[in-house]
C-alpha cells in the first residue's frame, strides 16, 4: 500500500473508531509505529482534524466525516447486505475487496447510522453452501474465467456433461470464447461461444476440469448483451408424475428447475416437467423411491423399470 492510499486508509479506520493508538494502526497496515506517527503529521498538515491523546490514541474531531457521502439506514444495510454476496459468492480477489469495501462503507456512517444497520444485518443473513472442496474450485475457476472475459481471451476446459452421448460418453474438451457469467440456482453457468458445436452454449463451472486461458483473443459481438440474453427453451417434452401425499410438501420444496406445474390430486400432487431429454429426471424419481410414480410418457416409464431391474441386480 503506497502513502496517499495509507493516508486515506487511517481517516477510514478512524472514522470507524472512536480512538485508536499508534500500535494499532501499525499492526493494522503492517508497517511501523515511526511511520504512522509520520502520517498522523501529514495528515494535520494537509487540514485533517487529527487529536491525539497522550497514552489514549488517535481520533478524528467529532463531525468530521470522509468522504462526504450521506446513507439511510435502509441505503446502508442494502450496501453491507451486497458485500456479503460477493465475499461468499465471488472469487478471492473480489472476495478480498468486498471486505475492504465493507470497512469502507461502515468508517463513513455516522454512529447512529452505523449501529442501526448492525442491528437489522443482525437480524437476518445470506444463505450460502458449504465450503467444500467443489465450491473451492469453481471459485478458483470463477477468477480464470472472469479474468479471460476482461481481456477477452478464449479458455479451455473439460466438460462433464450430465446426460451421455449416444455412444455413453459425457466427456469433451471445449475451447470457447466467454461472454459472461450467470449465478443460477446457487450455480455460476459460463455463456460463451463453442468452437465445438459453433454456437452458444452453457458450462457449469462445477463441471469444469483443466481449465486453462488461452493466448487467443475473440471480439464479443456488438448485438450480444448479457442482461438481454435469453438462452432458446427448447425443452419439448413433457413428463408427468403421480406424488403421494406423505411426501406432497418435500417435493415442493426441492423446487425443481424442471417443474411447469403442481396439481392437487386425489391420490396425492400431480406434477408437470418439461425437458429436453427425460432422462433429465431419471435421479430425481429414483431419489423418491415408491413415493413418486412415472405417468407419462411410456418410454420414461419403462426407462426408470429397467433403472430398477438394473439396481435389484447389485443387491
Amino acid at each position: 500500500m503506497n502513502k496517499t492510499d495509507r493516508l486515506l486508509a487511517i481517516v477510514l479506520e478512524l472514522q470507524r473508531n472512536k480512538v485508536l493508538r499508534a500500535e494499532d494502526l501499525a499492526a493494522t497496515f503492517e508497517t511501523s509505529v515511526r511511520t504512522i506517527y509520520r502520517d498522523i503529521q501529514a495528515l494535520s498538515e494537509a487540514g485533517v482534524s487529527v487529536i491525539g491523546a497522550p497514552g489514549q490514541g488517535y481520533s478524528l474531531m467529532e463531525g468530521y466525516f470522509l468522504p462526504p457521502v450521506s446513507f439511510t439506514v435502509e441505503e446502508a444495510v442494502t450496501l453491507l447486505i451486497g458485500t456479503d454476496f460477493i465475499e461468499q459468492w465471488f472469487d478471492a480477489h473480489y472476495g478480498s475487496k468486498s471486505r475492504t469495501s465493507r470497512g469502507k462503507i461502515e468508517a463513513i456512517l455516522p454512529e447512529p447510522i452505523r449501529s442501526e444497520a448492525s442491528r437489522i444485518r443482525k437480524s437476518f443473513r445470506l444463505r450460502t453452501s458449504p465450503e467444500d472442496v467443489a465450491r473451492i474450485q469453481e471459485k478458483a475457476y470463477l477468477e480464470v474465467i472472469r479474468r479471460a472475459l476482461l481481456e477477452e481471451k478464449k479458455i479451455s476446459f473439460r466438460y462433464s456433461k450430465r446426460i451421455a452421448e449416444a455412444d455413453g460418453n459425457r466427456q469433451s474438451v471445449r475451447t470457447v470464447a466467454p461472454y459472461g457469467l450467470v449465478l443460477l440456482h446457487e450455480a455460476w453457468v459460463l455463456i460463451a461461444w463453442c468452437e465445438l458445436r459453433q454456437d452458444i452454449r452453457h458450462f457449469r463451472l462445477s463441471r469444469m476440469t483443466e481449465l486453462i486461458e488461452l493466448e487467443a483473443g475473440f471480439k464479443l459481438p456488438a448485438d450480444f448483451h448479457l442482461e438481454a440474453y435469453k438462452p432458446p427453451d427448447d425443452r419439448n417434452i413433457r413428463v408427468r408424475v403421480r406424488v403421494q401425499s406423505e411426501i406432497a410438501d418435500k417435493v415442493r420444496e426441492s423446487n425443481n428447475f424442471y417443474t411447469e406445474s403442481i396439481e392437487d390430486g386425489a391420490e396425492g400432487l400431480l406434477v408437470t416437467f418439461r425437458v429436453r431429454q427425460p432422462e433429465e429426471l431419471l435421479h430425481w424419481v429414483l431419489s423418491w423411491g415408491s413415493g413418486v410414480v412415472v405417468l407419462e410418457p411410456e418410454s420414461f416409464r419403462n426407462r426408470v423399470r429397467d433403472e430398477l431391474e438394473n439396481m435389484l441386480k447389485r443387491y
